[in-house]
């Protein structure tokens, strides 16, 4: 089972070379990586085309023009080979058993189309600052899950033919395209945690998810959840009616308010609990 790591690359050279080597030093073996660069300048492009050279795992694509990263990661998907794919940022690293995690869960559980890991904050040499604690094993087949608080982040991989069963990430986004993903292969199968803490996140100022403003990442998140509300059929929720367009982004999060709730909270843990895998 081949697995496609995926890497959608802007003007990230100077890191990216704490990603390949954590590549290389992984205990499953039958992988690929999948650049593909979003119109970096010319010495970024070579630099990284410098690290991978003579690797012929990695495989190194150009868009022909500055896409953006919905764009980036479909066409990420688009070129893999992988039964099993999963996204690292050019700057940041996984541990070396990720993959082999990841594979060992897909291959035992035919139901999961969707596996993720606890992560750890790093500084700007990665090293570790502090754990993501909000990670956890979400309730599956439920029409509700939005993943709103976050629960569901790195490591995260899913069966590429889940995937193209959807209609693919939306190319037009900016931010928030790994919640558009997770949501469209949950409407297809099951998530399962892997607790473990499988994938370090660097924190630098240069950081592409930190640099965005919190305003616009807020706005792509709500427009995610509500196209996922209207693929979904979901006409009210808690009571509340859905809008048929999509106005602004409070009026969305206002619909889910309930599920930040500690009683819905623990309702949500009890019935996961009991849930079978």
């Amino acid at each position: 089972m081949k697995f496609s790591v995926l890497i959608a690359h802007y003007n990230n050279a100077d890191y990216f070379k704490d990603c390949y080597e954590s590549l290389q030093q992984q205990t499953y073996t039958d992988w690929e990586a999948i650049i593909v660069d979003d119109c970096s300048n010319q010495a970024e492009k070579e630099a990284v085309r410098s690290i991978i050279e003579g690797d012929s795992r990695f495989i190194f694509f150009e868009n022909e023009s500055n896409q953006g990263v919905g764009y980036t990661k479909r066409k990420c998907i688009e070129l893999a080979n992988g039964e099993i794919c999963g996204f690292v940022d050019p700057d940041d690293a996984i541990f070396p058993t990720a993959i082999e995690k990841s594979i060992t869960t897909f291959q035992n559980k035919k139901n999961v189309v969707l596996t993720y890991s606890r992560f750890l904050a790093c500084d700007e040499n990665l090293t570790p600052l502090y754990p993501f604690k909000s990670a956890k094993q979400i309730l599956n087949n439920d029409p509700y899950f939005f993943n709103f608080p976050v629960q569901i982040a790195h490591f995260v991989a899913f069966r590429r033919e889940a995937y193209l069963r959807t209609e693919g990430i939306d190319p037009s986004l900016t931010s928030a395209v790994d919640q558009d993903l997770y949501l469209k292969i949950l409407d297809l199968g099951s998530a399962y945690f892997i607790n473990e803490n499988l994938y370090k996140y660097r924190l630098h100022p240069n950081g592409v998810s930190q640099a965005k403003s919190k305003g616009k990442a807020k706005d792509s998140f709500a427009k995610v959840i509500f196209n996922t509300l209207k693929r979904r059929n979901i006409t009210s929720i808690n009571k509340k009616t859905v809008p048929e367009n999509f106005q602004s982004p409070q009026e969305i999060f206002n619909l889910l308010d309930y599920q930040t709730k500690r009683i819905y909270r623990l309702k949500i843990k009890i019935l996961t609990f009991f849930q079978s895998e």
